[in-house]
Formats: structure tokens, C-alpha cells, sequence
């Protein structure tokens, strides 16, 4: 029998985004956390830059067209929905943590003052159950056309938090194709692995089992879902992206597979909602006995990586 102590609940949120609208999306959210705390969850996820909405127009619009009006235009909405922190675009968000004592991992795009304020970052923002944001991954690197939207992070987000048993870390989207990411975090302890994506079953199938499968550990995959009629009227060449899109632009994928590798919840195709599940860390205890890959498996003497956690800014100033 399980052990309560050894037991968390978690949810993991597939929705689409009020598209390009930051305040909109920011309360569908506050309803998700509020419904997951009525469901006993004390971690609850969301996808890759939900807030305000991934990029999808890039493929679908000639983005890589240089100084096009058209690019111009849907960048600086996009810009003007994007999440400053500072600002306190997520205050309603932390207070929804800190009403129902849950954390939340929370895929949003962000626009730091650290960073000037006119550059987009692909963010994974952690919130404890205090509604205090306790860690902010940018994503090292954009992914093939992301990067004409989103600019370089850094390795200040490699860190772990705990959720009672389990140490619990997060990567964006391809970031968990990266070795070396992964195993910063399994480093740290990690035993519980998220991994935020935009939203297809063929992104989430794979990988969410390879992973769990490599570090013995509990992996969440949460996407998003969009479909052409969440392209708002106003946004700059929604006609031209309604017209080169399908029906169903992105279709979810969103799955849970436990440190054998086995699902816990399969992949969810196209549908919104919350998904709730009990995590039991004696499975990571069962599996780390004969492969554990920062500890006993690992050679620090042969093998070693150096991780560099500093923010990155542009100048220090010496007042």
C-alpha cells in the first residue's frame, strides 16, 4: 500500500490561450488553479508560452521576411500581451496559488526589464503555494523559426524545487532534447521532470517516456491546444493565418508517464480540460535501485558538467 506521505496530487492544464490577449488568458488560468485546489492538487502545470499564445503565426505568414510591416505589426502585439513580472502581470496568478496552496508551473512570454523590456523570452515561471515566484527557465534556445520571435536565455532557471518527496524541475519544449539540461536537473536531485510544450501528440508521445525512462523519474508533458478559430479578428494578418491553417493547429499531447516509463496518463488529443493524477515517489525509490543516473550510475571522475546559473545582463553598473 502507498504511503500518504509518499503520495502528491498534480494537474496538468491542456488549454488554448485567449489568443494575444494576456489578460484574458491570465484569468482562464486563475480558474484552472482555483479548480485544481478543489481537487486536492498541490502542483499544477500549464504549456509552453500559453500566455499570451505561441507563435504560430511565423510559419504561416512569411515570418522570416525581413522588415515586413506585417511581422512588424503582429510582433509588437504580441510585445504589448507578454508578461512582465516586475509590472505585476501575475499578481491575480500568485494570489491563485496562495488562495488554494498550490504550486503552479506556468508557461508564459515573457518581456523582462532585466533585459531592456523589448525582447521576448520563451519563460517557464514556477510559483510556490505562498504565491511567490520562485524561479523564472528561459529557454536557452529557441527552436528553429521561434527564433525570429524569442531571443536567447540563459542558465539561471536550471534549478529544483521540492513538492514534499519529490524535487520537481522544468525545461521548455526541445530544451528536453538537450542532454546536458536534463542532466542539470537530474543533478539536482530531480525525481519529478515538466516539460512544457506548444502542443502535438507526435512532440509528447516519445519523449515523455524516454525521459522518464533515462532519469527513473515521474515526467509531466503539458501543451497547449489552438485551433483557426481561436485567431482573433484583430490580430494583423489573422486572414492570412486562417487561411494557411487547419482546422486544428495544434492538438494537445499532454501525458504523464511514471520512472518505469509506463503511462500514468496516455497523451491527450485536442481536448481542454484538467487532468488530475497521484504521483507516488516509492516508484522513483523502486527504479533508482538498479540505475540512478546522478548518483550510483553516475562518474564525476570520468564525466562532469559545469553549469553557469549567473542572469545574463547587458551591463553592470557601479554607482
Amino acid at each position: 500500500m502507498s504511503d500518504p506521505k509518499q503520495t502528491k496530487v498534480v494537474g496538468a492544464v491542456q488549454m488554448a490561450p485567449v489568443f494575444l490577449d494576456r489578460e484574458a488568458t491570465l484569468a482562464k488560468v486563475e480558474g484552472y488553479v482555483d479548480e485544481a485546489g478543489a481537487n486536492g492538487c498541490e502542483l499544477v502545470v500549464f504549456g509552453e508560452t500559453v500566455v499570451p499564445g505561441y507563435p504560430f503565426w511565423l510559419g504561416r505568414t512569411d515570418g522570416a521576411k525581413f522588415n515586413s510591416d506585417l511581422q512588424r505589426d503582429i510582433h509588437a502585439d504580441y510585445l504589448q500581451e507578454a508578461v512582465d513580472i516586475e509590472a505585476g502581470h501575475l499578481d491575480g496568478v500568485r494570489d491563485a496559488a496562495r488562495r488554494n496552496g498550490v504550486s503552479l508551473v506556468l508557461g508564459v512570454a515573457e518581456r523582462p526589464g532585466d533585459r531592456g523590456g523589448h525582447s521576448i523570452y520563451c519563460s517557464a515561471i514556477t510559483v510556490d503555494s505562498r504565491g511567490e515566484v520562485a524561479s523564472v527557465h528561459r529557454k536557452l534556445i529557441p527552436t528553429y523559426e521561434e527564433r525570429l520571435s524569442w531571443a536567447n536565455g540563459d542558465g539561471h532557471g536550471l534549478v529544483t524545487h521540492e513538492l514534499g518527496p519529490f524535487t520537481f524541475g522544468t525545461l521548455n519544449c526541445w530544451e528536453n532534447w538537450m542532454p546536458l539540461s536534463r542532466t542539470a536537473l537530474y543533478a539536482q536531485g530531480e525525481d519529478l521532470h515538466i516539460a512544457l510544450w506548444p502542443g502535438d501528440v507526435s512532440d509528447t508521445a516519445d519523449i515523455t517516456r524516454f525521459i522518464a525512462l533515462e532519469s527513473r523519474s515521474y515526467v509531466i508533458s503539458v501543451s497547449g491546444v489552438y485551433r483557426r478559430d481561436d485567431i482573433p479578428d484583430g490580430m494583423p494578418g489573422a486572414d492570412i493565418m486562417r487561411n494557411a491553417s487547419d482546422e486544428q493547429i495544434s492538438t494537445g499531447g499532454t501525458c504523464i508517464a511514471a520512472p518505469d516509463g509506463t503511462w500514468v496518463v496516455e497523451p491527450i488529443d485536442s481536448r481542454e480540460g484538467l487532468t488530475v493524477a497521484t504521483l507516488d515517489h516509492g516508484r522513483v525509490r523502486r527504479e533508482r535501485q538498479n540505475f540512478d543516473p546522478a548518483g550510483h550510475y553516475g562518474r564525476p571522475d570520468v564525466t562532469s558538467l559545469v553549469v553557469d546559473r549567473r542572469r545574463q545582463t547587458l551591463a553592470t553598473f557601479t554607482d
